[in-house]
């Protein structure tokens, strides 16, 4: 049996990913020295981020499969060190594109990522479910998305995403949790042991969303989705400061209560001159065994705040879809598996998926960017 070249070890480890920033170890610096002795047997020495990373076991199984694939090889000795801190700053640098100082990527012109904040009026309108279960459905339609729970006082997305990890801290950048459909995930819920309250003031929440931006590494994602609490409050306000091209979709009930309130939400893309994506209805009605449907919260709030919207702005507002009540959606959030992927036949998983289907297929909106127009000069 021929003895394997280093080379080609060297390729085999450029197919193995960092499980967190998703790039090969090998462009990453984390592989300090691969040696082939006799027999065909190899030791890999793999530099991790921090000492105790989470994801080293997971590190050491990939790279051991992939270089176990190499022709001649015939055992593999992962060995684990630590970056020190001269290149755990070249990696921040490399991963922030150069820059020094910490900016929000998707606040740039020049992002190709589009990003929908997902706002209600009111509490217990589904917002948090809708928004993980677009996040999984769009994720299935092949694009890359992160989510961000901008609902301090009441996260619940890293649960019904089945997220149970925390996030790694390399120095300042924080890498975020990724679910197994490769989902990335922070939340403030992350940060506070147990189920503590978060009482913070205005300053705290603006503070708190500007790290979750600027601080998290979230890679080249399509889409980024925000789920926003309810109301117009300081959370809403800073979103429209920190990302002035993010779009809004309203999620509502039936129920004219719930609707009134959520045109209110809505309108205040009025003041931060936010796009209006659509509005999508949640608990429309229950599917009876008979096939017949029992709106429980009434009919019509979700027609009445797209009509409401379209004559504000004076655009049109659509009505993205109409999602029933199924007790399907309500298992998938509880134990960590959106609908969509977990039961993707039910009515709920049908109706999300066809709205994710109508948001994959909009491209990034051109307000901000720049068009790569110059004037031609008068002679």
């Amino acid at each position: 049996m021929s003895i394997p070249s280093t080379d080609a070890v060297h390729a085999a480890l450029s197919t193995v990913l960092d499980p967190e920033i998703r790039k090969p170890l090998t462009e990453l610096g984390m592989i300090e020295a691969v040696d082939v002795a006799d027999g065909g047997r190899v030791q890999v020495t793999v530099l991790l981020t921090v000492p105790g990373c989470p994801m080293k076991n997971t590190i050491t199984k990939d790279v051991t499969s992939a270089v176990s694939a190499v022709e001649g090889v015939s055992s593999v000795d992962v060995q684990l060190g630590v970056m020190n801190d001269d290149q755990r700053g070249q990696l921040r640098s490399q991963l922030r594109g150069g820059a020094t100082e910490r900016e929000i990527p998707f606040a740039r012109p020049d992002s190709l990522t589009t990003v929908y904040a997902v706002a209600s009026g009111k509490g217990g309108v589904g917002k948090s479910s809708v928004t993980v279960n677009l996040a999984a459905a769009l994720a299935e339609e092949g694009l890359r998305v992160g989510v961000v729970d901008a609902d301090i006082y009441g996260f619940s997305v890293p649960r019904m995403l089945g997220v149970t990890q925390a996030p790694t801290q390399v120095d300042d950048m924080i890498l975020p949790p990724v679910t197994e459909s490769g989902i990335k995930v922070i939340s403030i819920g992350m940060f506070v042991p147990g189920n503590q309250p978060v009482v913070w003031r205005g300053p705290m929440l603006h503070r708190a969303m500007q790290q979750f931006l600027s601080d998290v590494y979230w890679g080249d994602i399509d889409v980024l989705l925000l789920d926003l609490p309810p109301g117009t409050g300081d959370i809403a306000i800073t979103v429209a400061q920190l990302l002035p091209s993010s779009e809004l979709i309203v999620v509502t009930t039936p129920q004219q209560a719930a609707a009134e309130v959520a045109e209110r939400a809505g309108s205040i893309a009025l003041q931060t001159h936010q796009r209006l994506v659509g509005v999508i209805e949640n608990m429309s009605w229950l599917e009876l065994p008979d096939g017949t449907r029992q709106e429980i919260f009434g009919s019509g709030g979700g027609q009445a705040v797209s009509d409401s919207l379209s004559r504000s702005v004076g655009a049109q507002v659509p009505l993205l879809g109409q999602v029933p009540l199924d007790v399907t959606l309500r298992e998938g959030g509880d134990q960590g598996r959106p609908v969509v992927s977990s039961n993707p036949d039910s009515p709920a998983a049908t109706a999300l998926r066809g709205v994710a289907r109508q948001l994959a297929r909009r491209g990034r909106g051109l307000a901000g960017r720049k068009l790569g127009i110059t004037p031609t000069a008068r002679v």
